[in-house]
Formats: C-alpha cells, sequence, structure tokens
C-alpha cells in the first residue's frame, strides 16, 4: 500500500502541498540531501521511493541499525558505477540517527562530492542526533502524525486496492470502527494498515463469505496502544507537562503526565521537574505547593511504578491548580546576576558571627538588634548595603498576604 507518486502520497501537507518547499524541489530535482524526521508510520520511507522514481535515480536501501561502514562503501562503490553510466543514485538511509560519528563522517566525503543524494529518516531529531556537518549539508524536513481523517483515508483505500489491499475481499466496516481503528493507531499509518490486515485474518467469515470488522475486533488486535517516545519526544513532551501546570491546566497536565509515563519516561525525573515547577511558577502563592510535590517525589521514589503514578498525579494537579507567582525565582536570579556582575557586598559588622572567641574584640555582631527583643518581633536595622529591592511579592494567593506584611514591616 506504499504510495507510488506525489498525489497519491498522503500526509504532510505544509510539506508536499502544490507550491509546497519540499515537493517543489523534488519536481525539479533541485536539492542535493535530504534529513526526514518525525514519528514511525508517517511516509519516510515511502517518499524516498517516490523521489528515487520522480527523479529516474538508482536506489540503494541502508539501515542504520544493522549497517556499517562496510555497507557505506559498499553502497559508494555501487553508486560511482551508476554515475559512470549517467545515473544519480539515492542512497537511503533508514533510522540514520542510530549511526555513530564515526559511521556519519565517512558519509561526509560522498555527499559534498555528489556521489550519492542522501536521504536519511529518523525518529529523533536530527540537530540532537545528527553531526553538525552532516545536519548543515542537508535539507531538514519535520513530518508530523497523519490525522484521523488522513489514517482513515489509508484504511478506505486499503480495504477498496484490488491490487495491492483487499480489494478482491468483501469487507464488512462500519463507520465508527474506522474511526477506531483511525484514532488507535495515533498518527501511524502502518500501524493502522499492520492492524487492519489482522483483523481480516482474525475476523470469522460468516456462510456469505465476507469479513466482518467491528470494535471488538479491532480492541483485541491493537490491545494496548504504543506511544512513540524518541529524545524530542522527551524534551517537547517534559516541556508540554511543564508550560500545562504552568498555564493553569491541570487536564493537560494529567495528559502529559500519562504520555511519559507510558513511553517510559524515568518517574523520577518528571518528580524533579515538578519539585521545580512548583518553586518556578508558584512560589509562595501557594507554599504548600512545594511540600506536595517534594512528598510526590519521595513517594515515587519509595513506591516505584506503577504505584508512583499516583502520587505524580495529584502533584502536577495540585500545582496546575495553584495560584501562579514567579516572585521567587525572579529574586534569586536578579541577586545571582548582581553578584556575577562584581556587586559583591562584604557583610555589615553588626551581621558577622559574634559567636566565636575573640569575635567581639574585633566587633564582630556590635550593634545588631535581635529582632524577638521588640514589638511584633521586629526593628529596622541594615541587613543588606544598599537595601535593594529583589523579593517582590505578587497579588495572587497567599503571596498576597506576604506582600502585604511587608509593606507594613517596610513603610509602617
Amino acid at each position: 500500500m506504499q504510495p507510488k507518486e506525489l498525489d497519491s502520497f498522503v500526509g504532510q501537507e505544509h510539506l508536499l502541498g502544490p507550491g509546497r518547499v519540499l515537493r517543489r524541489a523534488i519536481e525539479e530535482d533541485a536539492f542535493v540531501s535530504l534529513i526526514l524526521y518525525g514519528p514511525p508510520g508517517t511516509g519516510k520511507t515511502a517518499l524516498a521511493h517516490i523521489i528515487a522514481k520522480t527523479t529516474e535515480s538508482e536506489f540503494l536501501s541502508l539501515n542504520a541499525v544493522t549497517s556499517g561502514i562496510p555497507d557505506i562503501r559498499k553502497a559508494i562503490v555501487t553508486a560511482k558505477s551508476a554515475s559512470l553510466a549517467g545515473r544519480k543514485t539515492i542512497l537511503f538511509i533508514d533510522e540514520i540517527h542510530r549511526f555513530n560519528k564515526v559511521q556519519q563522517d565517512a558519509l561526509l566525503p560522498e555527499v559534498e562530492e555528489g556521489t550519492v543524494t542522501l536521504i536519511g529518516a529518523s525518529t529523533e531529531n536530527p540537530f540532537f542526533a545528527l553531526v553538525p556537518p552532516l545536519a548543515s549539508r542537508s535539507m531538514i524536513f519535520q513530518f508530523n502524525p497523519l490525522s484521523i481523517e488522513q489514517i482513515r483515508a489509508v484504511i478506505c483505500r486499503a480495504i477498496s486496492d484490488p491490487d495491492y489491499g483487499f480489494g478482491n475481499k468483501k469487507i464488512a466496516i462500519d463507520d465508527g470502527t474506522l474511526e477506531r481503528i483511525a484514532s488507535l493507531a495515533g498518527g501511524d499509518a502502518r500501524k493502522a494498515l499492520n492492524a487492519l490486515e489482522l483483523a481480516v485474518l482474525s475476523a470469522e467469515k460468516p456462510a456469505f463469505d465476507s469479513v466482518v470488522i467491528d470494535e471488538g475486533l479491532v480492541m483485541q488486535v491493537f490491545q494496548k496502544s504504543s506511544v512513540c517516545y524518541g529524545e524530542d519526544e522527551h524534551y517537547d513532551t517534559i516541556s508540554a507537562f511543564i508550560k500545562s501546570m504552568r498555564g493553569t491546566d491541570p487536564d493537560a497536565a494529567i495528559y502529559w503526565l500519562a504520555k511519559m509515563l507510558e513511553g517510559g519516561e524515568d518517574p523520577l525525573f518528571i518528580a524533579r521537574r515538578i519539585v521545580v515547577c512548583a518553586s518556578e511558577d508558584v512560589g509562595n502563592a501557594d507554599p504548600m505547593a512545594i511540600v506536595v510535590a517534594t512528598a510526590a517525589s519521595q513517594a515515587a521514589r519509595e513506591t516505584g511504578m506503577p504505584e508512583a503514578r499516583i502520587p505524580l498525579a495529584q502533584a502536577a494537579a495540585y500545582i496546575a491548580s495553584a495560584p501562579k507567582s514567579n516572585s521567587v525565582i525572579k529574586a534569586i536570579d536578579s541577586a545571582l546576576d548582581d553578584v556575577r556582575s562584581g556587586d559583591v557586598q562584604s557583610v555589615p559588622a553588626h551581621l558577622k558571627d559574634a559567636h566565636y572567641p575573640g569575635a567581639k574584640r574585633l566587633g564582630a555582631g556590635k550593634g545588631y538588634l535581635y529582632p524577638h527583643g521588640y514589638d511584633g518581633h521586629y526593628v529596622e536595622q541594615v541587613y543588606l548595603p544598599g537595601q535593594k529591592s529583589y523579593y517582590q511579592p505578587s497579588d495572587e494567593g497567599f503571596e498576597h498576604i506576604i506582600k502585604n506584611r511587608l509593606h507594613r514591616r517596610r513603610h509602617g
């Protein structure tokens, strides 16, 4: 069911729609090397074959998981022979992010000289996975998961196609079941087609010799939806998780938490990010946030998965629902900027440690006013020369109380 030309390619309209840059480059044969990256089942390999056909090029394929430098050299020899015969060669490398630095460096001279046109497919962000010289010499395009509507189109084509699909069989499937397959595929056309094939092979055939596919059968076929969770997904999903908590959306925070856990993310890594968010984005607007976060971190450490999901979800929901303030992180970062820029203050004599023998002879602690000896447990004195204001509480949550308290202390 792999598409044979651009017009039958489903998805990636942002790259392959009429007039789009990648489509023009393919049609005009105006590219040197390409890196296609995105989730599985989105058409990277299919497009490589289409490019070879459209540009009338020889097609050589390697898988970075099983291939090494000898395989690269063998492919280069073949490409040079094709070049002598006046034909271009496309070298397609699947899972190119699996190549180590030495293997990637071995490709560079041939890519630079044009011996081969490299097309690499990767589920990992090439800016993380590829050596900079190779990434900089390639046109990089990101593939998106297919939409439910696009997966439906792929399934319907497979059902009706008599040559490569099930067009010669009588298949009974309703719209709801089609929708279920498309939804469970998670944007992966290959997963949808594999599920359809297994459902057809597994379905009972009544007397009239038709194949009936219903939702029950589909659920048996899928059993458990797997989550594509590579290195870039790690960074993107934790980013979405933190931003959802910061943005006061507990539902989104819980969803991204679930995706990370199902994708195999380290629960303790998630716990650390929750603790940071509790201080960075909630702070003193709700001082209980850091208490809940650290308790959840400890609980996750002691219980492990799958139980750890519960305290992590509790903490994520609490922090997402809490009032927000970034006054604390602004305060410490501002103070650090001053210290790092050379504004290093000496400790005033009245604040110095006066508990060691001979301290008083040096004047340490002289003039210090003990706050608990005054009404309200407060007395005005200099704690920082220049008295620059770093911590400026917001009006959110408990921090509003802190703000009023400090105002009274400072201004009477």
